[in-house]
């Protein structure tokens, strides 16, 4: 897949663009139905699929709020090459691009830049200057700007249209099976590896600590999750939380003492410095403290047997 960022001079012209516009947050399952039906009709046409995305929320600009999404811009671009985007395109959103009208979006940079064929939005995708850009106005403009539209009904799940809200508060509220079904994946995190104190290591348990960049992540807790690595999987012990067995005083700020503590089984590469796509598969238990370090470690253990066990029933059911 290739990203391009910004409006710039297109090393070379995009051949039949098919494209959709939007944050996309989550990639869930209507979102990839939108890109389904993107690569279906660049594919009928001999086109190449386009995905146009933005750097940041809209809402992290028109209304100030602060960034919390399901998949950071990293993340997203993992996801679109994996369902087989052509090319996406990022846009920096800012203020100048708030007040830019839906027909000026579509003239300016779907038109006279990109030269689209085709377009293909979601039920409720909103774009311009007050939201005012959607599938209606899209179809409204297509004779004048010379395209064709095409429409992307709601997936529904448990009778409800799948939203990012939706899946974002499954999240949180630690419900993995239910933001799972509106995923059509499980619930994933992606991080930088950075260094920490190396505590783990030095207890036999070395972990990859990871920055979320403003990620969602479930309720603190030990889960079975499961990383990619070099086209390889393996099964991980992952830790959201305080570590409170070595905090020595109270900690007034979750959001700023969080930790994301991941232990790879069978893995011993140093990543620092590299993004990691952890997947949560299940929760094992609470986070609690210990008195002593050796009872960390019998626990850990234990929290070990319980992934190996439930990842291998979890197979056997499978095949």
């Amino acid at each position: 897949m290739e990203t391009i960022y910004g409006i710039k001079e297109l090393t070379r012209k995009i051949h039949y663009p098919v494209a959709t516009i939007g944050m996309f947050d989550g990639v869930h399952r209507g979102h990839q139905k939108i890109i389904e039906c993107v690569r279906y009709n660049a594919l009928q046409k001999r086109g190449e699929s386009v995905v146009i995305t933005f750097d940041r929320h809209p809402k992290n600009v028109i209304e100030n709020r602060p960034p919390s999404f399901i998949t950071s811009l990293e993340h997203r671009l993992k996801l679109f090459e994996h369902f087989g985007v052509d090319h996406t395109i990022v846009l920096g959103f800012d203020q100048k691009l708030a007040q830019m009208t839906a027909e000026d979006f579509i003239h300016e940079i779907l038109v006279s830049w990109l030269d689209v064929k085709c377009i293909v939005l979601g039920f409720n995708c909103h774009f311009g200057k007050g939201r005012e850009g959607n599938i209606t106005l899209v179809r409204k403009l297509a004779d004048k700007y010379g395209f064709e539209v095409y429409g992307c009904p709601p997936v529904i799940y448990r009778g409800q249209a799948i939203s990012s809200t939706a899946i974002r508060q499954a999240i949180l509220k630690g419900e993995l099976e239910i933001a799972m079904g509106m995923l059509g994946r499980p619930v994933s995190i992606l991080g930088t590896v950075v260094k920490k104190s190396g505590r783990g290591r030095t207890l036999g348990y070395p972990t990859a600590n990871l920055n979320l960049h403003h990620e969602v992540r479930p309720p603190r807790g030990v889960y079975g999750t499961r990383i990619r690595w070099a086209g390889q999987e393996h099964l991980a012990l992952t830790n959201i939380g305080l570590r409170p067995t070595f905090a020595k005083e109270s900690l007034s700020s979750e959001d700023e003492t969080l930790e994301i503590e991941v232990h790879i089984l069978t893995f011993q590469e140093s990543i620092y410095g590299l993004d990691l796509e952890v997947q949560f598969l299940f929760k094992i238990r609470d986070e609690i403290p210990f008195k002593t370090v050796d009872e960390l470690k019998a626990q850990i253990e234990k929290d070990k047997e319980v992934l190996l066990k439930r990842a291998l029933t979890a197979q056997h059911i499978e095949e």
